[in-house]
């Protein structure tokens, strides 16, 4: 690995930036924590950072060499602002961009795919990061796990497609290589558990692991966007894409495995029972 790096983190309060943070803290490395408010991460430094504000991104990139990109959460464009950003970023002295897509999500595809397409010709030195779906959907603020909680349920629109969740610790980690490693991925990595599960199998777990029932509903792609907008509040735009994904899921799409995590870590991907056991107290 190199010698220690500083590393902008934005969305450095996330689930995922608030891991990688605290991964790249302790490996030595020095972190500049951004956020729409204060990341408050003990050893980091906090900046105000927000996509939308440009007069916010000097002073955040300043003093950095490289950057973990969370694109702007429920945003069907984030090409608008992170391109901008991006180029100011390149002018600034950043030499190497780690980038959190989605497996979903393919190079040149919509959203963040066209942020993936832009990123080799930006930096030299780059990765995009593919996660399948997270495992921390069930235990932290998103909404299958508030309804887990609040009901017992959690809806999709999968039907029986599976789906190889990943834990947030291993994308954090992967990332933490990505970012410091002597040489630089310069490709994508589609990272997922070691595991394909239906959202029945999640099911299953969960109540096993919580010692409460359970259950998977399952949605029509309409009743999911509705869903998501009435729920959880998303554009009807972008809750139109989420609910495609499920669609997609339903056909195969996330019917995969991949041994990324093992390959860039030297260690097995944590299985979801692993993950969930692990935060159990966030599911009750």
């Amino acid at each position: 690995m190199t010698s220690a790096a500083t590393v902008l983190v934005t969305g450095a309060t996330g689930t995922t930036g608030s891991r990688t943070a605290a991964q790249l803290l302790a490996a030595g490395h020095r972190v500049r924590a951004a956020g729409r408010r204060d990341a408050a991460l003990p050893g980091a430094e906090a900046a105000r950072f927000d996509w939308y504000d440009p007069a916010t991104h000097d002073a955040a990139l300043t003093g950095t060499d490289r950057v973990y990109l969370l694109p702007p959460v429920g945003d069907p464009d984030p090409a608008a602002v992170m391109l901008p950003f991006l180029d100011r970023a390149r002018t600034r002295g950043i030499r190497r961009a780690v980038l959190l897509s989605s497996s979903a999500v393919p190079e040149g595809g919509p959203a963040v795919g066209l942020v993936h397409q832009a990123l080799p010709s930006l930096f030299d030195e780059w990765a995009v990061l593919r996660p399948s779906w997270f495992m921390q959907n069930f235990t932290g603020a998103h909404l299958h796990a508030t309804t887990i909680r609040e009901t017992g349920t959690f809806a999709t629109a999968a039907e029986d497609g599976r789906v190889a969740y990943v834990d947030a610790d291993d994308i954090a980690a992967v990332a933490v290589r990505a970012l410091t490693d002597t040489d630089a991925p310069n490709t994508d990595l589609v990272l997922t558990g070691p595991e394909a599960l239906t959202h029945d199998d999640i099911a299953t777990i969960l109540t096993a692991v919580t010692g409460r029932p359970v259950t998977h509903r399952r949605l029509t792609h309409a009743q999911a966007r509705d869903r998501l907008t009435e729920l959880a509040g998303i554009p009807p735009e972008f809750a139109s894409l989420l609910a495609d994904m499920d669609r997609a899921i339903a056909n195969g799409a996330e019917d995969r495995t991949t041994d990324t995590v093992h390959r860039l870590t030297g260690r097995p991907a944590n299985d979801f029972r692993t993950a969930v056991t692990r935060e159990t107290s966030r599911v009750l």
